[in-house]
């Protein structure tokens, strides 16, 4: 099991469905302004997003790397596949990527993402994108958490230095037998400078806006227009 696929199988236990749909809301609202017919959603999760945007008549594509998380979309008959963003077939109005997925790449990750994703958007296209700010890592992602129910007990224990978030899960399973099964891993999530984003090849930074998601000013959004 990855990383990625020992967070989707903690994900309902760390309270966060208030704070997804908020994001929902504020991309929604971001993609109205354009004339947007098809979209790639990176990092797709669920496909809680695509299933809003279906509903307003685009064609929808969701990428992640949890196969978890894909297999939970394709149950509800939705296009996804769990491929890496260069694999990906055909061009899109827009791309999105919710809830601070350009944190879990470092730097020189990052900067190919975003010229891939360039790549895969029609002329004109844009990209959306939110990522945490150093306050959102140091005061609000820091610290320890524990979560559970009849059948399961999360222990997530974060620490942000050096510009890094590595963030340990520990999820207890119970079985059919009374015993528990363990798992766990760490995540890093890494802080990204605005200045990367004002020097990319492919893409220009059109607009970017702090907000309050869970304490003040604690995520950015990033609005790019292909070049």
């Amino acid at each position: 099991m990855t990383n990625l696929d020992l967070y989707a199988k903690a994900e309902h236990l760390l309270g966060i469905e208030d704070a997804t749909e908020a994001l929902y809301d504020l991309y929604r609202s971001e993609l109205d302004e354009y004339q947007v017919k098809s979209l790639l959603d990176v990092g797709c999760g669920r496909g809680g997003f695509m299933q809003r945007l279906i509903s307003d008549g685009v064609i929808c594509k969701g990428i992640d790397l949890s196969t978890i998380m894909v297999e939970e979309c394709l149950s509800q008959g939705l296009d996804a596949e769990s491929i890496d963003i260069s694999d990906v077939n055909g061009k899109y109005d827009a791309i999105v990527s919710i809830f601070d997925v350009l944190n879990f790449m470092d730097t020189g990750t990052l900067i190919d993402f975003l010229n891939t994703a360039a790549t895969k958007l029609n002329d004109d296209g844009i990209l959306i994108a939110d990522i945490n700010t150093r306050y959102g890592f140091s005061d609000v992602a820091e610290g320890t958490m524990t979560s559970e129910n009849e059948n399961e007990f999360l222990s997530v224990d974060a620490q942000f230095e050096n510009d890094e978030l590595h963030t340990k899960f520990t999820l207890f399973e119970k079985n059919k037998d009374g015993s528990y099964t363990k798992y766990q891993d760490t995540i890093i999530q890494y802080f990204h400078k605005m200045k990367i984003f004002q020097k990319l090849d492919a893409l220009k930074l059109l607009e970017k806006q702090t907000f309050s998601l869970y304490d003040t000013e604690d995520k950015t959004l990033l609005i790019f227009k292909k070049k």
